[in-house]
């Protein structure tokens, strides 16, 4: 039997799209949520969730960070699994969703991903500012702030120095790692939520062991936690650095507001300055009244779309998609 089928691809028109591989022997791959599972970490402290879905384009607008559960299927994002988390999420987003695309199952990937630290921190810049981070301080004590309080000039500290102590390589690995001490931030009010994996991912036979032994394959000689300032790649510096003036316009515009709140998460901010309509969903960025804004907003967007199409490469060379 073939492992592959090749067919032509036509519009409604019957104009040619090209060609698309059907693979035939997907059923001997493991799926990219029996890969993720294996990074789930209950027993340390939690900055966020990061919702399950079965591994498939059709599915890709549900996989969202969160501060609390809105769905059944969950995992706890911490300090030992941010990075492996923010790939997961990334290789999801990167590649838009088509009529073409929509049954492509993402799988276990190779290897070569845990040695390159480009990738890693590409992912995790475009998942700190894509438009399904749901993280909000509404919810809770928000830990994804990669910036200072002098960067952006806030009127008050922060209430959590994480995310900028990770970009910087300051969070203590020993913790990470031994303990659930919570390093660079304030007690968090949330306690850590076991929320369970997809069904794919609770049908895998892989036996529970301690994180450390399971994070990491055999050749991996470091962890995932930093312990120098990341290097980030150009694609990657264009989108904190547009995120960046986004936040200082919203610092700038809002500091005196009565709803002014500097430890606003992306979100937050987004909800400032485009609303909501009557059934409580936001308004699109066109209906912002602030210009500035959308126009920070459209530059940052733009920046997301390029690092995206580096990423993608990589999806593929590391096999969490099959061409």
């Amino acid at each position: 039997m073939k492992s592959s089928i090749t067919l032509d691809i036509f519009d409604e028109n019957g104009a040619s799209l090209g060609k698309k591989r059907f693979y035939t022997t997907l059923d001997k791959h493991k799926s990219l949520n029996q890969w993720w599972v294996n990074f789930k970490d209950s027993a340390n402290e939690m900055l966020g969730l990061i919702s399950n879905y079965p591994s498939d384009f059709q599915n890709q607008q549900k996989v969202c960070l969160l501060s609390k559960p809105l769905a059944r299927y969950c995992l706890n994002i911490t300090q030992n699994n941010l990075i492996p988390f923010s790939v997961y999420f990334s290789v999801r987003h990167c590649i838009p969703h088509t009529w073409i695309n929509h049954n492509d199952q993402f799988l276990n990937p190779n290897k070569k991903w845990e040695k390159d630290t480009e990738f890693q921190n590409d992912c995790l810049a475009f998942m700190l500012f894509h438009g399904k981070n749901r993280i909000t301080a509404k919810e809770g004590i928000n830990h994804f702030i990669p910036f200072s309080e002098k960067e952006l000039n806030t009127q008050e500290a922060f209430e959590s120095h994480f995310m900028q102590d990770f970009l910087r390589g300051k969070v203590k690995q020993e913790q990470s790692l031994r303990g659930s001490g919570n390093a660079t931030t304030k007690q968090s009010k949330n306690t850590s939520i076991d929320c369970h994996a997809d069904k794919s991912a609770r049908n895998d036979k892989v036996k529970s062991k301690p994180l450390q032994t399971r994070l990491f394959s055999d050749e991996l000689e470091s962890t995932f936690i930093p312990t120098k300032p990341l290097e980030f790649s150009d694609e990657a510096k264009e989108v904190l650095q547009a995120g960046k003036e986004l936040f200082k316009h919203y610092h700038k515009q809002a500091k005196d507001e009565k709803n002014y709140n500097p430890n606003a998460a992306l979100y937050d901010i987004k909800a400032h300055f485009q609303g909501f309509n009557d059934k409580g969903k936001m308004n699109s960025p066109q209906k912002a009244q602030d210009e500035a804004y959308k126009e920070k907003l459209g530059i940052l967007n733009y920046a997301l779309k390029e690092l995206a199409k580096k990423i993608e490469v990589k999806v593929y060379e590391y096999e969490f998609l099959l061409p």
